[in-house]
């Protein structure tokens, strides 16, 4: 019934080592009982044979199998040899001799070869064999270590290779194995790399000018110098920082402009393309037109030269002046070499910042509120002024309503009664007239909703209306009108009192005194007469003053209120039966006296 029959591995690594060890399970996972004696004492068994008279006979221990691809793991043969490629399309060299290594692989008698690396030698270099079984010849047969020698030709694969070294791993093992190891050769070299790594001759510098020393000891240097090019003179001109371009290659010399972010100007680096520049040209006809032709060394007199750039020194190229006021160190370290020149502290040319002119404020016009029209002076395109949002979210919807008559010498005005709201969300006003029927004014919005400054502010420091300015008897003066404060809605009372920490301890007893009389007249309806009755009572007087003779109400309510100086709501009996007697009331019935 068995189907598995795998063996256990006993070939294990540890360490980097290769090692056996004893098997752990038997054939086909079968359990092993460990044995009860060590691995020497199984071994004495292994070794003793038949009772002798004189003891036991030992026997040496078999040695232990080892396979071929564990006993030569990671043992490679390694020679030194070199092949000779033949070059056909120089004509500086006709062969080429490459040095490469060849490696043989003990564990599996397989081989490769390596050519090391050079930097920039043109040549597909590197592994130029990959590792295999290399063939022998055309019966089948393939390398050996036993075929390799030093001071031998080895061809592989039409290419003859000769093995002149190896190292001392492979010496030892082939004379081990009763092979001889002829000497070493010398490793053969490629004659033109010997050729290229010979000094080169430095040639004779001839006596004359030479035309390319200049270029070949100058090429890649640049002298930069920083300069200023001032153009304020023309329209629209400035300061346009700049940069030098001397090339000491061919004397040339180039202009860049520097351009800064949004300085408005077109994008263009270069100021003057790279050309040699005249500085004193040759005296001739005025009226030849050179303007339109090329300048020749026949027309000028000197050019620039490197002689004629130092620091805080003027230049005039093509009509354009320049002051260089610094340069950069490769460009110090020339001057200092050649020329001697030791100073180079810069020129200071940063332009002093302007002072700022104080901005005025025009005189407020009258138009708007002076915030507003303040924004016009601040930037071209007004915004509106800022809102306290806070204030304006928690005293949403609250509003102080007053009572206020017009102060003014027309007639007409002193009967007219307004409604002055003060809204604290942003301390406007807004005043609205109570329409009058057959009152000749019409009436509605008197003033919409806008902020009033007080008597005496400046536009330049406005001081506006707030709550504790509102108090019962004050004049209010609005864009010339006054209006004085006659009443106020209980709302302005509670507020007052809720908030009385925030306004002046005058304003809060000013409203409570004109509230007070009202409270007692409450306190005192209610004070234990039945309303009912009192409402019957009202009713009686009410039709007993339509049967007399046309009665004026506002005056009735005016001499009561005139003869009230302190404002409490009371009066004796002897002033209120004369007030009734000069308005011809009947001070004899049975009703007065019940009032």
């Amino acid at each position: 019934q068995k189907t598995s029959f795998h063996r256990s591995q006993t070939l294990d690594f540890k360490n980097g080592y290769a090692f056996s060890r004893l098997p752990r399970e038997g054939v086909g996972g079968d359990t092993l009982f460990a044995n009860q004696l060590s691995q020497d004492e199984l071994d004495d068994l292994c070794t003793k044979g038949a009772t002798l008279t004189y003891g036991q006979v030992k026997r040496p221990a078999p040695s232990r199998f080892t396979p071929a691809f564990v006993a030569y793991d990671k043992k490679v043969l390694k020679f030194d040899a070199y092949f000779m490629e033949e070059v056909a399309i120089s004509a500086e060299e006709h062969y080429r001799i490459r040095q490469v290594g060849l490696y043989y692989y003990l564990e599996d008698d397989s081989m490769c070869i390596i050519e090391p690396k050079v930097k920039n030698s043109g040549l597909l270099q590197g592994k130029l064999m990959r590792r295999h079984r290399v063939p022998k010849n055309e019966h089948g047969d393939y390398y050996h270590w036993k075929d390799l020698n030093l001071g031998i030709d080895l061809t592989i694969y039409g290419r003859t290779y000769r093995l002149v070294n190896c190292d001392s791993f492979t010496k030892v093992f082939l004379e081990s194995q009763g092979i001889v190891v002829n000497p070493p050769e010398e490793l053969v070299s490629d004659p033109y790399t010997e050729q290229r790594r010979a000094p080169v001759q430095k040639r004779v510098v001839p006596t004359g000018p030479d035309p390319f020393r200049q270029f070949l000891a100058y090429d890649t240097k640049v002298l930069r110098f920083y300069a200023i090019w001032d153009d304020t003179n023309c329209a629209f001109g400035d300061h346009h920082p700049c940069i030098i371009h001397y090339f000491l290659a061919d004397d040339t010399v180039e202009v860049r402009e520097v351009h800064r972010r949004n300085d408005g100007r077109d994008p263009f680096p270069v100021l003057m393309r790279r050309q040699r520049l005249p500085k004193i040209f040759v005296d001739k006809n005025k009226n030849f037109p050179s303007c339109v032709l090329e300048i020749t060394d026949h027309e000028v007199q000197e050019w620039y030269s490197p002689k004629d750039f130092a620091i805080g020194k003027t230049v005039t190229l093509l009509g354009r002046t320049f002051l260089i006021y610094d340069c950069d160190k490769f460009t110090q370290d020339f001057y200092r070499e050649k020329y001697g020149i030791t100073d180079f502290q810069p020129v200071d040319v940063n332009k002093k910042p302007l002072e700022k002119a104080p901005q005025v404020i025009p005189p407020y016009n009258g138009f708007g509120i002076p915030e507003d029209s303040l924004q016009n002076c601040l930037s071209l395109f007004p915004k509106p002024p800022r809102k306290d949002i806070i204030k304006m979210l928690e005293n949403n919807l609250k509003v102080l309503r007053y009572q206020v008559a017009l102060e003014s010498p027309v007639p007409e005005d002193k009967s007219r009664r307004f409604i002055l709201s003060y809204f604290l969300a942003d301390d406007t006003i807004s005043i609205y007239e109570p329409p009058v029927r057959n009152s000749g004014i019409t009436g509605g919005k008197y003033l919409k909703r806008t902020k009033v400054t007080k008597p005496g502010s400046t536009p330049e420091n406005p001081i506006y209306y707030e709550p504790s300015d509102f108090t019962i008897g004050s004049t209010i003066e609005v864009f010339g009108h006054r209006f004085i404060i006659t009443d106020a809605d209980e709302y302005v009372l509670n507020y007052l009192e809720r908030n009385a920490e925030s306004f002046p301890a005058t304003t809060v007893q000013s409203i409570r005194d004109h509230f007070l009389p009202r409270k007692v007249v409450v306190e005192t309806a209610s004070s234990g007469f039945p309303k009912k009755d009192l409402d019957e009572l009202i009713v009686e007087v009410q039709k007993e003053l339509k049967l007399q003779e046309p009665f004026n109400t506002r005056q009735f309510h005016e001499a009561f209120h005139h003869c009230d100086n302190e404002g409490s709501g009371f009066l004796d009996k002897t002033r209120f039966l004369t007030i009734c007697d000069r308005f011809n009331v009947p001070t004899s019935t049975i009703l007065l006296k019940k009032v």
